[in-house]
């Protein structure tokens, strides 16, 4: 990939005054004016992932969460979050349904790279909602031709967008605001490329970048929080540049104050910490 930093400006650092606000809600609110997110993933022995997902989804602020999982299980994520509509699906006409109700989707988190997964994921590439592609969505994207709704969001890490874009991880680290640019001009979607200084790259050239978080943060299941957190905050009317930065943004400073705890940070332990910084952000009542 050749070397394109000159050619562009530097990334635009992220901090909370410059970040998009969700609307205060009025007071007579109401679920249907929030979005409904479908969060599709979970094959055999990766539930976790995706109710990891729907959990943060759910606690920032969308107004119905669905989970679309393999049938077994169902009966762990409804002990856990009795509020997301967890529904059991063997094929993807079983996703049809669910996929006409939903107003943004999340795929990918546990997905696998089996035929379950993979079928799945091309109904989903049918839809036209705004999407969020993630973890396994990306492994199985990069072997297909499959193309992604306008307005939807991609979340690799460096492995997986140089699965993506058909070079090395290190030529990825080695420029990354091109590699996270290669990506939106591939795929026509707003990229986020995860990592330390986590770049969010736009449709229009914009390029900002996260310079928080906490050594922390490497543990698995934060993507899975991350992806549930952007599908949120488009359900509820960002536009997938605006809800990407944002939820990095939340994200990264959650790593932080729960970081300062040190080893043994479990993605959950975010998920209350990004629920009260969005509120300071954007405060729910007028």
């Amino acid at each position: 990939m050749p070397q394109t930093k000159h050619l562009f400006p530097e990334p635009r650092v992220l901090n909370a005054s410059a970040l998009a606000h969700l609307p205060a809600r009025a007071s007579n609110a109401h679920k249907g004016q929030f979005g409904h997110v479908l969060l599709i993933g979970g094959d055999r022995g990766f539930g976790g992932s995706i109710t990891l997902s729907a959990q943060a989804a759910l606690r920032c602020g969308a107004g119905l969460v669905s989970l679309a999982t393999r049938p077994e299980h169902v009966p762990a994520a409804l002990t856990r979050l009795p509020e997301v509509m967890a529904v059991g699906v063997q094929s993807a006409n079983q996703l049809m349904g669910l996929l006409a109700q939903a107003s943004v989707v999340v795929v990918g988190p546990g997905l696998g790279q089996a035929p379950w997964g993979r079928s799945l994921l091309s109904a989903v590439a049918q839809a036209k909602m705004p999407q969020v592609w993630d973890a396994d969505a990306l492994n199985l994207l990069s072997n297909t031709d499959l193309a992604l709704a306008q307005g939807s969001v991609l979340t690799p890490h460096p492995g997986e967008a140089a699965r993506l874009l058909g070079i090395s991880t290190q030529q990825v680290q080695a420029d990354r605001p091109a590699a996270a640019r290669a990506l939106v001009k591939k795929y026509s979607v707003v990229c986020v490329l995860k990592g330390a200084g986590t770049l969010i790259a736009g449709l229009q050239g914009e390029l900002a970048q996260c310079n928080h978080g906490h050594p922390a943060m490497a543990t698995a299941g934060l993507g899975d929080v991350l992806a549930g957190v952007v599908g949120a905050l488009l359900a509820q009317g960002m536009n997938a540049y605006e809800a990407a930065c944002l939820a990095v943004w939340l994200h990264a400073r959650a790593g932080e104050q729960q970081g300062q705890l040190g080893r043994g940070l479990a993605a959950s332990d975010l998920i209350p910490a990004i629920r009260q910084l969005l509120e300071e952000h954007a405060p729910c009542k007028k």
